[in-house]
C-alpha cells in the first residue's frame, strides 16, 4: 500500500509531532512538582536522556508516546498500512534504544520510571505511582 500523502505532506505532518514539552509530559512534571520535589528537565549528559531528572534521589522518569515506543497491549499502538519494513525497523530500533539506556542508568546507579501515555488519564493512580517510586 503506497502512502495517501505526497512527501512534502508527510514531512509537513511529521514535523509537527512534538519530542519535547508534550501533554504527557507536562502532566507527569505537574504531579511531580505538586509532590513537592525539583527536578531537571532532559539533561543530554544521562543515557536515554530522561525527561525528568532527580539528581538529589538518584532518579529519572520517562514519559514515552505508546505509539514510538511499542507500549505492550495498549489500544494507542497501530501499524502504519505503508511502508511496514520501515516501521518495523523504527520501531524495533526506538524499543532497543530504550532499553539499552535503562540498562546503562541502572549500570551508573539511577533508578529509572517509565510512565506510558496511556497512563495519564488516571491521574491519583499516576500520583501514587510517581510518588511511591521517589519514597522507594
Amino acid at each position: 500500500m503506497t502512502d495517501t500523502m505526497t512527501k512534502e505532506q508527510r514531512s509537513r505532518c511529521m514535523s509537527r509531532i512534538k519530542s519535547r514539552n508534550t501533554t504527557p509530559e507536562i502532566a507527569v512534571r505537574q504531579i511531580v512538582h505538586r509532590l513537592g520535589y525539583r527536578f531537571r528537565l532532559k539533561p543530554q549528559k544521562l543515557p536515554g536522556s530522561p525527561d525528568i531528572v532527580l539528581t538529589r534521589h538518584r532518579a529519572v522518569v520517562f514519559v514515552h508516546g505508546c505509539f514510538w515506543h511499542r507500549h505492550r497491549n495498549c489500544r494507542l499502538v497501530s501499524m502504519p498500512k505503508s511502508r511496514k519494513a520501515f516501521w518495523r525497523k523504527k520501531f524495533a530500533a526506538n524499543t532497543e534504544r530504550d532499553g539499552r539506556a535503562l540498562r546503562q542508568l541502572r549500570k551508573l546507579g539511577w533508578r529509572a520510571l517509565v510512565i506510558w501515555e496511556c497512563q495519564i488519564t488516571d491521574s491519583v493512580r499516576l500520583c501514587r505511582r510517581i510518588q511511591g517510586f521517589l519514597q522507594g
